[in-house]
């Protein structure tokens, strides 16, 4: 069986730690692979950099993206994502705290499949996480590889 990796993308320690609580309480055990910054995203599904041995064909089954990143920003990862025949497909939930309409809109328009404003309280926050993962990492099916 295939390992269902899930790729966080996020700066924030916090939100880090959060996230992989939320995961934890919800019973998803799949294996989380953590991006710090946009370019570490990058590296990691085009296996360049620090990922430059790692097996092309292994992508997440979803990639959860940050859109306040440094070095490269969410929406800029997620054009290059899709620009890509080989990632081009791969479902990109943006999981942020951004308020702006704009960044609603951008990350639409340039190819994410659902956009998530993070909670504040943890209880809300592990909530939408459980239903996330239910339904990206369960009853989603993902495009063939």
């Amino acid at each position: 069986m295939e390992k269902k990796i899930i790729l966080l993308v996020e700066d924030n320690p916090d939100d880090v730690e959060l996230t992989l609580m939320a995961f934890k309480k919800s019973n998803i055990s799949n294996e989380v692979v953590v991006a710090r910054d946009g370019v570490e995203a990058l590296d990691y599904l085009f296996c360049t950099g620090t990922y430059a041995g790692k097996d092309k064909k292994e992508l997440p089954v979803v990639i959860l993206l940050d859109l306040k990143l440094p070095k490269i920003d969410g929406i800029e990862v997620l054009k290059r994502v899709r620009a890509d025949e080989q990632t081009g497909l791969l479902p990109v939930v943006i999981l942020t705290s951004s308020k702006e309409d704009t960044d609603v809109i951008n990350g639409y328009k340039y190819g994410a499949n659902s956009y998530i404003r993070k909670p504040v309280d943890f209880n809300q926050f592990s909530a939408a996480l459980q239903q996330l993962g239910l339904y990206w990492l369960v009853i989603n099916e993902p495009p063939p590889v």
